[in-house]
């Protein structure tokens, strides 16, 4: 007797048929595919094989967006959701210096634009996560929409893990050590913007995913976003290198090359000592390429926004507002 094959064997045929017959999902077909996994509709053993011959193939740009179409309308309709001017996802982690991004992201929240940050902390050994050093600094983490639509009205600033966002995503992302590789949820991670901010930062590790980045926030619509390297996969700039952005405005493309600021090759950080973030932020310790880095992604995220239309301009805003900054307690009052 022939058993009917599960709906979601289709998905799974359409990546596995070779070398020759393999092809990619059309953005339909991934926002269905994503729609029955995030419903509960997918037997564990299918999830496995879907990710792992994503890939092998490497994912497009409309996978990827439908992929990102389907998580966003998992998620919950919020009444009077709060403007977010950006959103800044953080899925990779530090192990060669500090995440000194975070630095970053409060100066912009502080100087009155609203920045959302998510992400998900421990999938990758070895790392200096987001969530447990915004914790460490005293910031409260966002249980769920609700908590960080309060966070944003009173802060300007709020930070709400994967896992209390889209709890299987999260569950994806964590099968890395189990499946022994990556998955396309690293990639759609970065584009979730679930507050429908009209600026999003999305960096890369490897440079070939920019295309992909690219490919899906054209095929989303999406008002502004900058793709670029950052260290170790972070929103951070390197100060030391010259930094390739490349910045996709309503379906167009524009690439900057921004000059580094910094000149001294950097060493690794041996001790990554969370404290010195706040010891920089209060004046009462120097760190040249610490603050070379919280200013220069600022000033990225600047021009991001269009608050600024070029590197120079933007960098220049951003020591003017690292300068005026207040120096008093990092963490907002909760």
């Amino acid at each position: 007797m022939q058993e009917t094959p599960h709906p979601f064997a289709r998905f799974v045929n359409i990546l596995g048929r070779g070398k020759t017959l393999t092809r990619s999902l059309t953005i339909e077909e991934a926002e269905e595919a994503m729609r029955m996994i995030l419903a509960g509709e997918t037997r564990p053993e299918q999830i496995g094989a879907f990710l792992m011959l994503l890939r092998v193939k490497e994912e497009s740009g409309a996978e990827i967006a439908g992929f990102i179409r389907a998580a966003r309308a998992s998620f919950p309709k919020l009444s009077g959701a709060p403007h977010v001017d950006l959103d800044w996802p953080s899925y990779a982690g530090k192990k060669r210096q500090l995440p000194w991004f975070l630095l970053a992201a409060i100066l912009i929240a502080r100087s009155g634009w609203s920045v959302f940050m998510h992400g998900l902390d421990g999938h990758t050994a070895g790392r200096v996560w987001t969530g447990e050093t915004l914790q460490r600094l005293g910031f409260p983490i966002a249980g769920g929409f609700d908590e960080a639509a309060g966070h944003l009205r009173r802060h300007r600033f709020a930070y709400m893990p994967l896992a209390r966002m889209s709890p299987k995503l999260a569950e994806m992302m964590e099968l890395r050590p189990i499946l022994g590789l990556r998955s396309p949820v690293h990639t759609l991670a970065r584009g979730l913007n679930p507050f429908a901010a009209p600026t999003s930062l999305q960096a890369v590790f490897h440079p070939g995913y920019v295309a992909i980045h690219r490919d899906a926030a054209i095929a989303l619509r999406e008002k502004r976003t900058v793709v670029f390297r950052g260290d170790g996969g972070e929103n951070e700039r390197r100060p030391n290198k010259p930094c390739e952005t490349l910045l996709i405005a309503d379906g167009v493309c524009e690439e900057v090359r921004w000059p580094a600021v910094f000149e001294p090759r950097q060493a690794p950080d041996e001790t990554m000592d969370l404290d010195r973030l706040e010891a920089v932020w209060r004046g009462s310790q120097a760190d040249e390429y610490g603050e070379a880095s919280v200013v220069g992604t600022a000033a990225l995220a600047l021009w991001a926004m269009g608050v600024e239309s070029d590197p120079e301009r933007a960098q220049a805003r951003a020591e003017a507002l690292w300068r005026g900054r207040d120096r008093g307690a990092l963490a907002a009052v909760a």
